[in-house]
Formats: C-alpha cells, sequence, structure tokens
C-alpha cells in the first residue's frame, strides 16, 4: 500500500510542518488636532477644534491656552468638533495652545494659533494739519476739490501716524464753498457709501469731526458731493490700532463741564480775543482724576462778536495752528472734539477770533490705558432718515433707536447726526435710554427726561451736522431729542461701535 506521502511526493507537494503566517504590523496611529477661528465682535473670537485621524473610536478633551492668562476646556467624540468662545479683556495679537488628548487611546496632539481681534484701541496726539487744500499741503497741489472729485488723505506714515493704524479721528472743515453739497469720508479701496459726514452751504465754513476707518494702503478719501468745487483741511488728533492703548468710556449721560454764560467750570463771562482758559478734566463728572488720556467733547461756541475759530489742546503746551470750530459773528455752532489731555488733567481752549465769544463744553467720554471697550468700524449705513416716510421729529419729542448686536456689548455708538428742514431754531440732543426694548414692545415704557447737554444747534431752514459718540447706557437704546418748539428732519448715520470686552 502507497502512503499518502509517497503520493504526495510524486505530485510534487511535500507537506510540512504547519507554520503560522507572518502578520503585518499595524498601522501606526495618526492623530493630530487643527482649529479655525473667526473674529466675533472688538474682543472676541469663536474657535472650532477637532483632531483629524486614523481611529474608528475615541474620546477627545482639549485644554485651551488662550494666550492672555486665561484657560478652557472642551471635550468630543474624536469624530466630533468642539466650538468654543471666548473674549480677551484686551485688544491685539494672542497666541492660542491647544493640547488633544485622546483618553481611549492614551494619544496627545498640541497645536497654536496666532490671532488678532477686530478692535482697535486710540493713541491720542497733538493736533496736527493732515490735508490743506488752499495750501496743497497733503495734496498734489494747491487746488479745491472739483465738484463731485475726490481727495486723498495721507494717514499711515504721516505725522508719526503708523503702518497697520485701523482708522483716524479727523477733524474735516469745508471753506470756499462754490455751492451747498456735503463730504463723505471713507476708507480708500472701499466703495463710497450713501451716507455724509459734513453737510455746507455756499460760502460757509464748516467743520465735523470724523472717526473713519483708514484704507489698506494707509488712506482715507474725502468725496465733495457738490455741484461746486470746494477746499478741503483735514486735522488729526488720534489714531485708532488693533493694538493695547486706550479704551473708551463713555458718560452715563452728557456732562457739561463748561459754560461762559454762568460761569461753570471758568470765569464766568466771554472768552476775549486771541486768548484762552485752562478746563480741568481728569476728576471731574465722573472721570477719574489719574489716567485720562483723551477726552471726547461737544462744544458750542454762541453769541461771537465776530468771525473766526475755537482751537482745543493738551495743556501746558503751545496752541497749534490747527482748528476744531469754525464760526461767524452772532452764529451759534457746535462740532465734536476728541483732544489729548494734559500731564496735569487739564485741555486748553483758546478763542483764535480778534473779539469775545461765549464757549459752552459738554463731555461725552474719555480714553485711558483701563478702557474697556474697544472701537469697531462698521459698514456706514443710515440708520434712519425721517424724510423717507415723511414723519419729521416733532417739537420737544425724542425718538429712540437701537442696533441689533449679535451678542456684543455695546458701550457706544459712532453717529452722525444731521438735522434738516427745521421749521424753527433749536438744538438737537443725544443721551442714552433708561428703557429697555422689552418696555417699547409691552407699552410700560417710561418718558424719559431730555439730557441737559446739546449735540448741535440749528436755525430755521438750516442744515447741519455734526458727530456724536452716543452712549448705549444700560439698554442699548439711543434718545434723539428735538429741543425745538418746530418740527424738523432728523437723518443718522452709523459709522461705528464702541465694544465692552
Amino acid at each position: 500500500m502507497i502512503s499518502a506521502a509517497v503520493v504526495a511526493a510524486a505530485v510534487g507537494f511535500v507537506p510540512t510542518a504547519a507554520q503560522a503566517a507572518t502578520p503585518s504590523a499595524p498601522p501606526s496611529p495618526y492623530f493630530a488636532v487643527f482649529t479655525g477661528v473667526t473674529n466675533s465682535n472688538a474682543h472676541g473670537i469663536s474657535m472650532a477644534v477637532g483632531v483629524s485621524a486614523n481611529l474608528t473610536e475615541g474620546w477627545v478633551t482639549y485644554d485651551i491656552d488662550w494666550g492672555d492668562g486665561t484657560t478652557g476646556q472642551g471635550s468630543n467624540d474624536i469624530k466630533q468638533n468642539v466650538y468654543l468662545d471666548h473674549r480677551y479683556a484686551k485688544v491685539g495679537s494672542h497666541k492660542i495652545t491647544i493640547k488633544a488628548t485622546d483618553v481611549y487611546n492614551k494619544l496627545t496632539a498640541t497645536t497654536t494659533k496666532d490671532v488678532t481681534v477686530d478692535g482697535s484701541e486710540f493713541t491720542p496726539q497733538a493736533p496736527s494739519r493732515l490735508l490743506d487744500t488752499r495750501d496743497g499741503t497733503g495734496a498734489p497741489a494747491a487746488a479745491p476739490v472739483a465738484a463731485y472729485g475726490t481727495t486723498r488723505v495721507k494717514v499711515a506714515g504721516n505725522a508719526g501716524i503708523p503702518a497697520g493704524v485701523t482708522a483716524v479721528a479727523l477733524n474735516v472743515t469745508v471753506t470756499n464753498a462754490a455751492a451747498p453739497g456735503h463730504i463723505i469720508a471713507y476708507p480708500s479701496g472701499k466703495a463710497r457709501p450713501d451716507t455724509s459726514n459734513v453737510n455746507f452751504a455756499a460760502g460757509q465754513d464748516v467743520p465735523n469731526l470724523v472717526v473713519v476707518p483708514v484704507g489698506e494702503d494707509g488712506y482715507v478719501e474725502l468725496a465733495n458731493r457738490s455741484s461746486g468745487q470746494v477746499d478741503l483741511i483735514a486735522d488729526v488728533s488720534g489714531y485708532f490700532t488693533r493694538s493695547a492703548a486706550n479704551g473708551y468710556t463713555a458718560t452715563k449721560q452728557p456732562s457739561r463741564f463748561v459754560d461762559t454764560r454762568t460761569g461753570l467750570g471758568t470765569a464766568k463771562g466771554q472768552v476775549a480775543g486771541r486768548s484762552g482758559f485752562d478746563v480741568q478734566i481728569a476728576g471731574q463728572g465722573g472721570l477719574p482724576a489719574q489716567g485720562v488720556a483723551a477726552v471726547a467733547l461737544n462744544v458750542t461756541v454762541t453769541d461771537p462778536k465776530t468771525a473766526g475759530h475755537l482751537t482745543l489742546s493738551p495743556s501746558g503746551q503751545q496752541a497749534p495752528t490747527t482748528s476744531n470750530l469754525n464760526f461767524t459773528a452772532g452764529q451759534t455752532v457746535a462740532n465734536a472734539v476728541i483732544v489729548p489731555v494734559g500731564p496735569d488733567g487739564r485741555i486748553t481752549v483758546r478763542n483764535g477770533a480778534w473779539d469775545s465769544t461765549d464757549v459752552i463744553v459738554d463731555v461725552t467720554g474719555y480714553y485711558s490705558a483701563d478702557g474697556k471697550a474697544a472701537y469697531l468700524p462698521v459698514e456706514p449705513r443710515r440708520m434712519f432718515d425721517t424724510r423717507t416716510y415723511k414723519d419729521p421729529l416733532n417739537p420737544q419729542a425724542y425718538r429712540h433707536e437701537s442696533v441689533w448686536t449679535s451678542g456684543r456689548a455695546l458701550e457706544a455708538l459712532v453717529l452722525n447726526t444731521t438735522v434738516t428742514n427745521p421749521q424753527g431754531d433749536g438744538h438737537l440732543s443725544v443721551s442714552p435710554d433708561p428703557n429697555s426694548s422689552d418696555d417699547y414692545m409691552s407699552g410700560k415704557a417710561v418718558q424719559p427726561l431730555p439730557p441737559d447737554s446739546s449735540v448741535l444747534n440749528f436755525t430755521k431752514d438750516a442744515t447741519v451736522s455734526n458727530l456724536v459718540q452716543a452712549s448705549t447706557g444700560n439698554t442699548g437704546i439711543v434718545d434723539f431729542w428735538n429741543r425745538s418748539w418746530q418740527p424738523t428732519d432728523l437723518i443718522v448715520d452709523l459709522l461705528g461701535e464702541y465694544d465692552k470686552a
């Protein structure tokens, strides 16, 4: 009998002892952490974090170092992202460090992310002139801006202003206007908005403060929306950057610091021509005694005996050759001003006219290193225009307005207010509303009291504009008061916000 072994050998198959197949090495686990960040407001970011892995199961914890001395945590299934929000106390750049740990598979991975929040803080500087088309300062030549023409103002790298500046505070003055119109200030490289900054009549000298974003090329555009040529002057009083400097704090209500008619804050009686006086800012009206770098004001001239201008500057310094407010004999006119505060906590107000005038100074807010609100420019838009629905603001009445904040904590709004078609003389006041949106919706709102301050003064049939940094108070609602015995139209343009940390 032939054995099975012999048969197998005959056909060439010889069985051997069984051997296990050599297994291939298992794949190395892959585990990496990734993140994506979006800016959500002046101080805050929203972050998505997850891992990329070749594992089918796992539970991941995330330890976050936000780069400002604070930490956070999150966790989720290995296949799911974690979403986190963080608000920085100060603006600027921060390095986030993220450590991911898979608690099932005992794996870790770390990554970092550099972020810069969108908010900007303010650096004041002694007023200096960036543009004067009359003599060619900052312009290609000494020539007015043509009808419906535009001129450019170099900001970054000019007058000590650094590269990377995000916005600038300019006092823009219109002079030698051949026809009525308005000026629009906007960042270079952006589309011209439908808002306005300075309204003027033919032959009128009109200033207005402008807080305007700066284009990526470092320039600001000034568009002449008039059928006639016009000369433009632009004086800078400070700038904003995405780095820690001075945050903004609004006063709870606009507060009157000076009224020469009554002797408030200075000697009673008109300020003599070619003279000035100091105003104590620090430690007054709820402002801190130390650390006030600059102050936001509304300055009004009334009953001037001749034409002239006012100049505001830090105390203890030689008066600059710039101006903040231009006036004619007998005119009552106001302008918003941002002015650095001197080392002694004071500012100087100088009457550049040859004859006397009364001066009123209202404080709306201040900038300091301890200020919690950062500036956030917005796409300029018209909040409302009473002409649209033929619904003028009634005598001694107010209109309340708010903006959608998407969770942001507002300190103030940067607005340009314009009164037009007034049926009589009066003034406009702006103040925070004590009522909430729910109060108005439920009919429980109480009648607020108008403030004792003013934003702009107007005469019958005139068109007058002025910037206001309006406190939003505790409710986020701002009131606009017609302090006249006749109706008037009102236009309000939103230019920016101050968001709190």
